[in-house]
């Protein structure tokens, strides 16, 4: 086996790694995002809310809070969790979640198709047609239930 046929095999190899979906990518997603999620949470604390707090001329907005009787309620932390949230989800998804999606279709493992399916013969809810019983309604069904549908 010559270096270019080892080297495309490999490729092959780590394309079918990168496109599929297991604990073991789960693992790793998962500890990025704990990464990831720390850092935004710096630059909300330390860029974010301070523009925030200019605009609204208080000095820190993490100590935002009023009173009900003699209970404190801090909606400054809930500022600073929604635009920690806003920015994950915003980077998430314009970095990752688009190009990945792009890259399978470019790929041809576009999952957007939608299995077929039949309505369930005693309540009518639209279910895959491998189902071998209703989600909705729990009715066992029969084999091949949907060409009888």
């Amino acid at each position: 086996m010559n270096i270019v046929e080892s080297f495309r095999s490999t490729f092959k190899e780590f394309r079918s790694f990168a496109l599929r979906a297991n604990a073991l990518d789960l693992a790793i997603g998962v500890s990025l995002g704990a990464a990831f999620t720390t850092v935004v949470h710096a630059i909300v604390a330390d860029l974010f809310t301070p523009l925030i707090a200019a605009v609204w001329g208080n000095v820190n907005v993490s100590t935002l809070s009023f009173q009900i009787h003699g209970t404190t309620f801090n909606y400054g932390h809930a500022v600073n969790g929604a635009v920690s949230l806003f920015i994950v989800a915003a980077t998430l998804f314009f970095f990752v979640v688009k190009p990945l999606n792009g890259l399978r279709r470019r790929l041809g493992l576009d999952t957007s198709a939608s299995l077929p399916k039949s309505p369930c013969p005693s309540c009518f809810t639209e279910i895959d047609i491998r189902s071998k019983r209703c989600a909705s309604c729990t009715e066992p069904l029969q084999v091949n239930w949907s060409e009888e549908a």
